[in-house]
């Protein structure tokens, strides 16, 4: 479990976040919020990149503060917006096998971990690709695939389907379903309140550095979404018009009205 209590942070003198208590398992938890209000600066938190300036961050029993980010790695993964930040080995099977590596392995776990992460994001028959030669998704699921063969719980994956087209989008929400259903902890830094909808559990939203909500998918899209400059996805708006009430997809909307109709 990853326990946040009473978490702190000052950068520069300023407090960028205040009070933040947050608990996660293996759920898909969801943290929004605007520009500035202390996403990444909280998820950073979470595998020790930044440390607490009050309060306390523990990982399935590891404190934040005595521990390094190579420890804290196997358990929390991070993967960054950008995901060419991530890269720099001259092919995939290379970039995959750099975090086993740097843990010691040896080469055949090494190399059944990269098989593994590959054939996980659906990257099998890619290793000899340079990673820059790869589409947007591609590069995408190939930093997941390099955090996932580190064999982390848990997952931290910033705007992951930001600037992806739908076909690439899809394909990394799979990817993230998928891994989901296999027990990883995933949280999902986002501005896109359609990903929300379609994959989060939970919602954790972030105001001025602190925590405003934390709770069911239905409930956050009950709030004034516009208070935090956070619009409703349209099917949900299309729920309200119809009296459908709350609906995740347009299926689902679609199936309601016809049931509504026989």
């Amino acid at each position: 479990m990853i326990r946040v209590r009473d978490l702190h942070f000052a950068y520069d003198g300023r407090e960028v976040l205040r009070e933040i208590d947050l608990d996660m398992e293996s759920e898909v938890v969801a943290l929004v919020g605007q520009n500035g209000s202390g996403k990444t600066t909280l998820a950073k938190h979470l595998n020790g990149l930044l440390k607490p300036t009050k309060g306390s961050v523990e990982v399935d029993g590891l404190d934040t503060r005595e521990h390094t980010v190579a420890e804290l790695s196997r358990k929390v993964g991070y993967v960054f917006q950008n995901p060419e930040h991530m890269f720099f080995e001259e092919t995939v099977f290379r970039e995959v096998a750099f975090g086993p590596r740097n843990l010691g392995l040896d080469e055949d776990e090494v190399e059944k971990r990269v098989k593994w992460a590959l054939r996980s994001v659906n990257l099998e028959g890619y290793e000899d690709r340079t990673p820059y030669s790869l589409s947007g998704g591609e590069k995408q699921r190939l930093a997941i695939a390099c955090i996932l063969a580190m064999k982390p719980r848990y997952l931290v994956l910033d705007e992951p389907t930001t600037g992806l087209d739908a076909k690439n989008g899809e394909s990394v929400i799979r990817t993230i379903e998928r891994l989901h259903s296999e027990g990883h902890g995933i949280l999902l830094i986002t501005h896109d309140m359609e990903l929300v909808l379609r994959l989060a559990e939970r919602v954790v939203l972030l105001h001025d550095g602190r925590k405003v909500f934390d709770g069911p998918v239905e409930e956050f899209f009950s709030l004034d979404l516009h208070d935090y400059g956070l619009d409703k996805p349209e099917v949900l708006l299309l729920g309200e018009v119809t009296g459908v009430g709350f609906v995740r997809s347009v299926s689902e909307l679609v199936k309601a009205l016809a049931g509504d109709g026989e």
